[in-house]
């Protein structure tokens, strides 16, 4: 095929997951609805929760606020225009529509990666200088972390979209994924400068991922340590029991990324509907399912949640003993 050198389309097209048959259009579309209500509702009560309840106000919350909001986003930014492209056949997606969707995927991927650090680095001074804690980890101080992550990224991502817009794009325009991203998108490109492109975002991957989990694994393999080392045995439980939401939290995001990037780098090949599956699995359902782990695994947000349903529950009776009394 001749490429002529210059950008000729003005659409992309959305395969969603290739292989699948029509026949199953309706029953995943509906998957996916639900997969995306669960991720609305969770991290918006989430959210109501952290901004209603003053207990809740504190530094840990306030990444947990900011991990959910970068959740909600993320599915709101990919999950409808799969869901369209099953429920009503909407495969089109503009050039700009497309790059705009690249950008905030990869920025929101990338805040979400450097908020776990910073989960992290919370619990890592709390447990190893809890008398300067409070000092070092204030309200002021993590909400202006948290806004540097926002900020900075979506500077740094910006850069990266550019550049996948100085190639030129010339006949090919089918997107083998749910959404755009940068691979998807690169493959499609033409001319020499192709790999350069790809080098620079491959290396700006890895740093985005292995820089901010190599903290994490440091920090909280001392906490395991300090942890250990309490000679009190109750100690040693509250101190695991308060690293354990965060753990898993940064287990759902890491854990699938680190095997599909080894499996890769190992030879092992998957079929282009498996690394769809498992590209929207790592990607999506740590969203819903984060909601869950706040709320059963954290014990603050779950004494808070207790609270409020047991004071819901004095007030109706109350309330009824009051009509039974004036009858």
């Amino acid at each position: 095929m001749k490429y002529t050198n210059i950008t000729n389309i003005k659409d992309f097209i959305i395969t969603g997951f290739p292989g699948l048959l029509p026949e199953y259009y309706g029953p995943v579309s509906v998957l996916l609805l639900l997969l995306f209500l669960a991720i609305v509702v969770g991290n918006v009560f989430i959210l109501i929760v952290i901004m209603y309840e003053r207990t809740l106000h504190k530094p840990t919350y306030l990444i947990f606020f900011h991990l959910a909001m970068t959740d909600i986003a993320f599915g709101v930014v990919t999950l409808p225009k799969v869901i369209a492209r099953y429920w009503w056949n909407d495969t089109m997606s503009s050039f700009g529509a497309c790059f705009a969707q690249m950008y905030f995927v990869h920025s929101l991927g990338a805040i979400h990666s450097l908020l776990l650090l910073m989960m992290s680095l919370d619990r890592f001074v709390a447990i190893w200088l809890p008398f300067r804690y409070p000092v070092l980890i204030t309200n002021k101080t993590v909400s202006i972390a948290c806004s540097l992550c926002w900020v900075l990224t979506f500077i740094r991502i910006l850069g990266i979209v550019l550049h996948a817009l100085t190639l030129p794009y010339c006949d090919l325009n089918i997107i083998m994924q749910c959404y755009c991203d940068h691979i998807s998108i690169t493959r499609l490109g033409c001319g020499e400068n192709v790999a350069y492109v790809k080098k620079v975002a491959l290396a700006n991957a890895l740093f985005t991922l292995l820089v901010p989990l190599t903290f994490i694994i440091s920090s909280y393999f001392s906490i395991i340590i300090a942890a250990l080392k309490m000679s009190q045995t109750g100690g040693c439980q509250k101190v695991l029991s308060t690293c354990t939401p965060q753990i898993f939290i940064t287990c759902l995001y890491y854990v699938p990324r680190c095997f599909v990037y080894l499996s890769h780098n190992l030879g092992f090949s998957f079929s282009t509907d498996a690394r769809i599956i498992i590209t929207m699995i790592y990607s999506l359902l740590p969203a819903a399912v984060n909601p869950l782990i706040y709320c059963f695994k954290t014990k603050d947000i779950k004494k808070a949640l207790m609270q409020r349903f047991k004071n819901k529950k004095i007030r109706i009776a109350l309330k009824s003993d009051h009509k039974h009394n004036i009858k």
